[in-house]
């Protein structure tokens, strides 16, 4: 599944693989009849790509759900998300998971469902036997988010999550739509070949812990949130932070899980424990903005991206 850092990126990357292969097909007849040079190229697919884009295709993304994602705003209730620090943990968790350097953590299946990858998927859905897709959304501040995937179903299957933004489906971009003219459009799919197009929740992160000798990882959590650490253990080591929601163990979705739910997934996982979290600021702002009554309804699968 390709990962792109904007919709616009993702533009531009289908219009070069569209030039690349235009060019090769007719560069190859002309080898095989003439030696006479080619013709002068067409502007290049970059210059192609940017002319189109010329207008934007989606609002600015500087903001989740009408809250805006500015340095301030990041400073006064995310110190520790300081502009310098966030820069660098895109890069940091953006690369493939082929190219990390994890001798103890590498065979960690977890890890590998659990990859964050801060950026804009493009995901292919399909509907089920019943022509449902298992996805329910919420229009915010004329974006449409994520707020239920039925368990078991395509949306789930896809990985799909709570809280992700859709910015386009099947090539359409929602920006301004109502939550049933998505639903309709859904419904209006075609049975295979959905494609979606959706931006990550913002600031979420991963942190790869290893038991101890008595088999704790060192934190505590009330309602999801992370409220302690123990000092000298594993998840000190590792960056763990309070103040921060329990999204997913070990790739699995607990969002809507009480907390002996989330005890007993953690419990009964591996010796390396990945949990994927999000700054309570950002998560208290997304579940007053959606029904958390649809919560109890949510997918816990594991995750399949």
């Amino acid at each position: 599944m390709a990962l792109y850092p904007s919709l616009e990126d993702m533009k531009v990357d289908q219009m070069m693989k569209a030039q690349l292969q235009s060019e090769y097909a007719e560069y190859i007849p002309q080898m095989n009849t003439s030696t006479a040079p080619l013709a002068p190229s067409a502007p290049s697919a970059h210059q192609q790509g940017y002319d189109a884009l010329s207008g934007a295709l989606y609002p600015a993304l500087g903001d989740y759900m009408g809250l805006e994602l500015t340095a301030e705003m990041i400073e006064a209730n995310m110190p520790e998300y300081s502009v310098a620090i966030r820069e660098s943990m895109a890069v940091a968790t953006s690369r493939p998971i082929s190219g990390m350097i994890a001798p103890i953590s590498g065979d960690s299946e977890g890890l590998k469902r659990a990859q964050v990858t801060n950026a804009i998927r493009e995901l292919t859905l399909c509907k089920d036997k019943d022509g449902k897709i298992g996805l329910r959304v919420h229009s915010i501040n004329s974006g449409i988010f994520v707020c239920l995937v039925s368990p078991n179903s395509p949306a789930a299957l896809s990985g799909l999550r709570f809280g992700d933004q859709i910015l386009e489906l099947n090539g359409t971009s929602v920006a301004g739509f109502s939550m049933d003219q998505v639903h309709k459009l859904f419904k209006n799919a075609p049975v295979n070949g959905i494609t979606v197009v959706v931006r990550d929740r913002p600031f979420e992160r991963t942190v790869t812990m290893h038991r101890d000798s008595s088999g704790q990882i060192g934190f505590q959590f009330k309602d999801g949130k992370i409220i302690a650490l123990v000092k000298d253990s594993s998840a000190a080591r590792n960056g763990l932070l309070t103040d921060h929601q329990i999204l997913e163990v070990n790739g699995k979705n607990v969002v809507g899980l009480k907390d002996k739910d989330i005890v007993a997934e953690i419990s009964n996982g591996p010796a390396v424990i990945t949990i994927t979290v999000i700054p309570s600021y950002i998560y208290d702002h997304m579940i007053k903005k959606m029904s958390n009554s649809l919560l109890k309804l949510m997918d816990h699968s594991s995750a399949n991206f």
